[in-house]
């Protein structure tokens, strides 16, 4: 038994060293298409839901991040801030939990893909 299992392996090891994968696998490889982050699509929703009301006039008060171009402008200070611990002085958002790293890493990458606006 152990003899056939060997030889059952060995011989499908063999035969899979000849295949290639498929046209049709070379072609769908072609249209994968790398998708960067836009501002409108990825940060804004975020900005809105972790930064209102402190950023966002009417009512707030600190720098408003409710536009592409404020945010655009302040997005090094912005990350470095959501990194830090609830402790730490300059914490963002102030008086609350921190942020995922999901959530931060949308704000590094949109930063990496070049501050796309949409």
């Amino acid at each position: 038994m152990k003899k056939i299992l060997v030889f059952a392996v060995a011989s499908t090891l063999m035969l899979l060293q000849f295949c290639k994968p498929g046209n049709k696998m070379a072609k769908t490889l072609e249209k994968v298409e790398i998708v960067k982050l836009t501002y409108t699509a990825n940060v804004a929703p975020l900005m809105t839901l972790h930064c209102t009301p402190c950023h966002f006039p009417p009512k707030g008060n600190k720098k408003p991040y409710d536009t592409y171009v404020g945010v655009k402008g302040d997005i090094d200070e912005i990350i470095t801030r959501v990194k830090l611990n609830p402790t730490d002085r300059g914490f963002m958002p102030m008086r609350h939990a921190k942020l995922s790293d999901s959530t931060i890493n949308v704000l590094v990458q949109w930063k990496a893909d070049g501050l796309l606006e949409k």
